[in-house]
């Protein structure tokens, strides 16, 4: 006879992993929030120049999707996004409003285009305005008082990110995971994609994530640069489109 029982069959695998502190399992559970696509920064009314591209013809399906969102994270915007993020999220961890203000102003005046200004910034404010009503902390308020100049979106994710004391590494790969999720979500909804061609391009971006994550932390201010020339000319390009469904 089958017998069954609401015990697992060998509760030694339960004891292989330590639980969260209850720190650790507030910043996880931050994170979570702060990165999902519930979030209301506004995200989804962006596509970073991908509806251009998918007008224009260099986006056709998922593997010239994967292609171009490869060549964004390693080469372009995402790389120097996340270098950015690590910065600032060093100077905030450190106490250093100076690094802070200058970082932040660099990252700002670093955006290529009107419309990638737009994008950055207004999803900035977004953030940093809910976490600071939702979660406020009473470290936040110096810091972001140190930017004097309009708060992009990763450094708005590293100042608060750092203030709450949430780990670099988790919020780069956080942050790389949300930008890339809205990426493919744009691109699903310009092509058409359904959801298993999304998920197919964002499994095969799980690499490029992971290596991305890696040299932004590791890079200076002096390794900033990118090379994705067409991503930049279909954000200026994008202003001008006759029909649009994005504001980016």
């Amino acid at each position: 006879m089958l017998m069954t029982t609401n015990r697992p069959a060998d509760d030694s695998s339960l004891n292989d992993s330590p639980a969260l502190s209850a720190d650790e399992g507030a910043a996880l559970y931050r994170l979570m929030t702060w990165l999902s696509p519930a979030f209301p920064v506004g995200a989804f009314s962006y596509s970073s120049g991908i509806e251009w591209a998918v007008e224009a013809g260099d986006i056709t399906d998922a593997a010239s999707l994967q292609d171009w969102l490869s060549a964004m994270l390693s080469d372009g915007a995402g790389f120097c996004d996340g270098v950015f993020l690590a910065h600032v999220h060093r100077a905030a961890s450190d106490g250093d409003d100076t690094a802070l203000r200058e970082i932040a102003e660099l990252a700002s005046a670093f955006v290529p285009t009107r419309e990638r200004q737009l994008e950055t910034t207004t999803q900035g404010r977004a953030f940093i305005e809910i976490a600071r009503n939702a979660w406020p902390h009473e470290g936040m308020e110096r810091l972001i008082a140190s930017c004097d100049s309009p708060i992009v979106y990763p450094v708005a994710v590293g100042l608060v990110s750092a203030a709450h004391g949430v780990p670099l590494s988790a919020t780069m790969h956080g942050f790389f995971h949300a930008v890339v999720s809205n990426w493919i979500s744009a691109g699903a909804r310009l092509v058409p994609l359904g959801q298993t061609d999304s998920q197919r391009v964002l499994a095969a971006l799980e690499p490029v994530v992971v290596t991305t994550g890696h040299r932004a932390m590791a890079a200076s201010l002096d390794d900033l640069g990118g090379a994705t020339f067409r991503s930049d000319i279909a954000s200026m390009r994008h202003e001008t489109q006759y029909t649009r469904l994005f504001r980016s």
